[in-house]
């Protein structure tokens, strides 16, 4: 038979253990506590959202008195405060304003800026509400400014937006230097093209080793003349180098060719133009040995026939610029090769 006095007597002890014990533990802490704190010097403590979380909940059950007794390293207010951010934050939806906005909406902006130079805070803020955002024309303001665009009056038109308004009239036009053996040695040759920029065809100029006065004049009269065949060219854009100098730009300008000047040290302003030159020295120029100025300019009429007719261009979906007639699945591939297998197109056979 169970003796209930010596049951309870000894829960008792066990309990008044247990209680000591804790208690002991809690001083320990309570001695801590300070010493860690001290050796913050100061430095603010770096707490996480799951710490603000388990802290309140020790706190609601030590109890303001205790609390207020034991805590070191925040106050009970402060407890509360954060009790009562993660509760408003549980059931805040995402804000679409002040400091809240989400990455989308800044997203939304910057573009809808960038592509719009002529749109202001409003507009914005009107074509964000079409899309299911209400956001302040303050916040917008400030979006643009953290981004590096200026207000309206200043806002300039980005360069892709520029030859996109022009695309079908719209060329570039660049020099490309390449070393030739001659029998005076090595002789650098200037190579001009001009580049459609929506179709990617190109036409080259001339080549010459002195591309001076009279060679530029021969530029422009190739530029204005109905044998620039597949181009129509009314806006040019040119790097800045002095071959196109002023006299050469307003020559341009009275055959009804607008040129435009890329910024200084902007190559991007005519990528098209440095694409194509990448290409031809990557592929074809950088592959061989120039043996004189025939063999040179033979090299370059072959990747001219070969880009347009025989290499695909990314920019263009992947395709052809000329493109021709597929034969179908069936029958042997054939391999049509250029500069002795330098350059290669495939088909079927008709």
């Amino acid at each position: 038979m169970i003796n209930i006095a010596a049951l309870q007597m000894a829960l008792g002890v066990l309990t008044g253990w247990l209680d000591r014990r804790e208690r002991d533990a809690i001083a320990y802490l309570v001695e801590e506590n300070p010493l860690l704190r001290r050796q913050l010097g100061g430095r603010r403590l770096r707490l996480t959202d799951a710490d603000r979380r388990r802290l309140p909940v020790r706190a609601h059950r030590v109890g303001r008195a205790t609390l207020r007794e034991i805590g070191t390293i925040v106050t009970p207010d402060t407890l509360l405060r954060w009790h009562r951010q993660l509760t408003a934050r549980k059931w805040t939806y995402a804000s679409t304003s002040g400091r809240g906005v989400l990455p989308e909406i800044q997203r939304l902006v910057t573009r809808m800026a960038a592509e719009n130079p002529t749109w202001g805070y409003t507009r914005i803020q009107g074509t964000l509400k079409n899309v299911g955002h209400r956001v302040g024309r303050s916040t917008i303001r400030r979006i643009l400014k953290a981004a590096g665009f200026p207000p309206v009056p200043q806002r300039p038109t980005w360069w892709d937006t520029f030859l996109k308004a022009h695309w079908g009239v719209i060329a570039g036009a660049d020099f490309f230097a390449t070393e030739v053996w001659t029998w005076r040695g090595l002789v650098t040759y200037y190579t001009v093209f001009v580049i459609d920029l929506a179709s990617r065809r190109v036409q080259i100029l001339g080549s010459t080793p002195y591309p001076e006065a009279v060679f530029m004049q021969q530029v422009i009269r190739t530029l204005t003349m109905a044998e620039l065949e597949a181009i129509e060219v009314y806006v040019l854009i040119c790097d800045r180098d002095r071959k196109w100098s002023r006299e050469v730009r307003r020559q341009l300008r009275e055959a009804d060719i607008k040129v435009v000047l890329t910024p200084d040290r902007a190559p991007n302003a005519n990528a098209y133009a440095e694409r194509f030159v990448r290409s031809i020295k990557e592929e074809c120029l950088d592959r061989i040995i120039p043996l004189g100025e025939r063999h040179f300019r033979r090299a370059v009429a072959e990747f001219i026939e070969h880009d347009h007719g025989e290499r695909n261009h990314q920019g263009l979906g992947n395709t052809l610029i000329v493109e021709g007639t597929p034969n179908g699945t069936a029958g042997r591939v054939y391999r049509r090769p250029r500069l002795g297998g330098l350059l290669n197109f495939y088909e079927r056979a008709a």
